[in-house]
């Protein structure tokens, strides 16, 4: 979002969209009501109704450190039969299921719970969490291990996507009804080169990233520069497309997801 945040390009791009924040979920709910005609969406909420901008996307090649799945039980992933699941992302929770289901090859039961390791932990064998949370936990660890003697088992969970499938984990991507483009005024292809040169400008400010968002959240600023430069990827290639087809594909298989949708380009 850079170029829609920040001049030289704020006031021009201001003329074509009008921006309103909001998280990932409820983009795509807005997106599905016609209440939004561009939003940065979760990959589990696609449908085959929406059009993507292509080249844009929230992902990771290897290790993201903002999911991890932290596990209590003794023998690791193979005890684990109660997992508590931070709501705060459909798509995690659905690559969660698919992880168990088809590589670790074990069916525990999943519930939801506010994220907070420590209560999730006195109910679960394991729990997930998301974003922030995450990220802080990861700060924590070895505290955490002084303060109460326990070791825990951290799981990253796009290190073990990339593991078993040799694929990228793909988070979220912009997509688009396409028939508001074709209402607006706004060519579809300037639409895709709006998008992408933000992209392009996001990652040559990731200083300037880490500075404006260190003051926000309890995460030092180096960790937020080593997170946005190098634990997410963010250009839909063929290698996060190989990923896509693997997702829905083994979403379908293992029951987390309804079906597979098609993924046409703007």
């Amino acid at each position: 979002m850079w170029s829609f945040e920040h001049e030289p390009d704020r006031s021009r791009l201001a003329e074509r969209y009008t921006i309103e924040p909001d998280t990932p979920a409820e983009c795509a709910a807005k997106l599905a009501f016609g209440r939004a005609d561009i939003g940065l969406i979760p990959v589990a909420a696609h449908t085959s109704a929406l059009s993507v901008i292509p080249g844009c996307t929230i992902a990771s090649r290897d290790r993201v450190r903002s999911l991890i799945l932290v596990v209590r039980h003794p023998d690791g992933i193979a005890g684990v039969r109660r997992v508590a699941l931070d709501t705060s992302s459909r798509t995690t929770a659905t690559y969660i299921r698919i992880l168990f289901s088809r590589f670790w090859r074990t069916q525990p039961e999943f519930f939801p719970h506010a994220p907070d390791l420590d209560g999730m932990l006195r109910e679960a064998d394991a729990a997930l969490l998301i974003g922030d949370p995450a990220l802080l936990e990861l700060e924590d660890r070895e505290a955490r291990e002084r303060r109460t003697g326990e070791r825990l088992l951290y799981l990253d969970l796009a290190h073990e996507w990339h593991t078993f499938t040799g694929t990228v984990w793909v988070s979220a991507f912009w997509a688009v009804r396409p028939e508001a483009i074709a209402a607006s005024s706004i060519a579809p292809a300037q639409v895709v080169e709006d998008f992408q040169r933000s992209r392009d400008a996001g990652m040559a400010h990731v200083d300037d990233l880490a500075a404006e968002w260190a003051p926000r959240i309890a995460v030092p600023r180096s960790t937020i520069r080593t997170y946005l430069s190098e634990n997410i990827w963010y250009v839909l290639d063929d290698a996060c497309l190989a990923g896509l087809d693997l997702f829905y594909r083994y979403g379908v298989e293992c029951g987390a997801l309804h079906e597979a949708p098609t993924l046409r380009f703007l």
